[in-house]
């Protein structure tokens, strides 16, 4: 199992997979068994975003166990968040925001989710 972090310019967390851009994150999702999956929404002018990861998500069925949304654009979030919300399994588990430091520290230090 990865974890898997989408963004185009942050450094990657330790313990996280990264993937630059949409394609990248989706080509993990199909191939990888993913536990925690955070999301950027701007993924560089003319790249597809986010919300087009989600998409794609939702219509593949291809959902992590725990997803967090870390990006900066307020309305990205809001977007990415709501169609997860109505579109998730049950048993995947959503946040409205970045993974907090206990997660973050959990993942570095390579204890199991």
């Amino acid at each position: 199992m990865i974890h898997l972090f989408l963004d185009d310019y942050r450094r990657c967390p330790q313990g996280f997979t990264l993937a630059r851009n949409a394609e990248e994150c989706l080509l993990m999702l199909k191939e990888c068994e993913v536990g925690i999956l955070s999301l950027d929404f701007d993924l560089g002018p003319g790249e597809m975003t986010g919300k087009d990861v989600v998409k794609h998500m939702i219509t593949d069925a291809l959902f992590p166990q725990e997803i967090y949304l870390h990006t900066s654009s307020m309305w990205g979030k809001k977007e990415m968040y709501e169609l997860l919300y109505h579109h998730k399994p049950e048993h995947v588990v959503l946040h409205n925001g970045p993974m907090p430091p206990d997660v973050l520290e959990r993942v570095a230090g390579g204890e199991p989710q």
